[in-house]
């Protein structure tokens, strides 16, 4: 069985999709579309932006998301049986599949950043990548901390992300090198995704996918949220709108869609992170970058 994947935040580069722009008539209406619905052209960003514009926040989720969508709208025998993306990457997973419509993919995903960003500014926070520690043992010291840090991302096995609280985060890291963690290392990030400190944003961004109306997809997505297979559209929702607080669980998804029977898996979007992940998590499946 074909898995598609699609990658989150950080994935960016300058030039992304300017390629799909100039030599397909699908692609370059679609990001015509988006420029009009998000009242700026993003496309001269994402052709010709800076690293330091890309990473505005009203550009990155949604310059992510379209890279991916719309390569995905221009692949030939473009017929996923699985879908599954990494945070923001869930989104286009979503349109992907036909549980959501491109337009309304891309309003959701801008208020999605919008909200993040407010999140942001309510209190210092922050995220950490924690190699070579296992996941229990990661947990553990979360929960020991006095303040709010998390695991929030099983990115693959001895590779996860702690977010929370910035003093919180700093006295983690600590403690994770004392247990033997090889690095333990603050991320460049602009507040602590996927976890307690993201709702207000959750809060904002429910209203908004509440609004939205979700299809019955053509093929079952591997939600962030439950790591296993989900076709119904209410349930979709309801799964969405607790990922931004919840953790990221990519090991535990690609493994669920193995033991579902997929033999491949395309990373479709900027970027080849997911593969890198993919492969970390399971040699022996096929990994193809679109």
């Amino acid at each position: 069985m074909k898995a598609y994947v699609f990658p989150g935040q950080g994935a960016q580069f300058t030039g992304m999709g300017k390629d799909l722009y100039e030599n397909s008539a699908v692609a370059k209406e679609l990001f015509e579309k988006a420029n009009e619905i998000l009242g700026f052209r993003i496309t001269d960003v994402m052709f010709e932006g800076t690293a330091e514009e890309l990473k505005e926040t009203k550009v990155t989720q949604p310059a992510v998301f379209l890279h991916s969508v719309i390569l995905a709208k221009t692949l030939e025998d473009f017929k996923p049986e699985m879908v599954a993306g990494h945070s923001l990457g869930e989104f286009s997973a979503l349109v992907a599949n036909g549980t959501l419509s491109f337009e309304d993919g891309l309003k959701l995903v801008s208020q999605r950043a919008m909200a993040m960003q407010k999140a942001c500014e309510i209190k210092p926070s922050t995220m950490a990548a924690v190699l070579n520690l296992d996941d229990n043992i990661v947990e553990d010291i979360c929960a020991s901390i006095d303040g709010v840090v998390v695991a929030a991302n099983y990115n693959c096995p001895g590779q996860l992300v702690i977010s929370g609280e910035y003093k919180a985060v700093e006295l983690a890291c600590e403690k994770m090198k004392e247990a033997g963690a090889k690095r333990a290392l603050i991320l460049p990030v602009g507040g602590a995704f996927h976890s307690p400190m993201m709702e207000p944003a959750r809060e904002e961004l429910a209203a908004a996918i509440e609004a939205t109306t979700f299809s019955t997809p053509i093929c079952p997505v591997y939600q962030n949220v439950t790591a296993s297979a989900v076709s119904d559209a209410n349930e979709i929702k309801k799964n969405l709108i607790i990922q931004l607080t919840a953790p990221v669980k990519w090991t535990q998804s690609v493994n669920q869609m193995i033991a579902d029977g997929a033999t491949s898996f395309t990373e479709v979007g900027p970027g080849k992170v997911l593969v890198g992940l993919v492969n970390k998590i399971n040699k022996e499946v096929a990994t193809i970058s679109a």
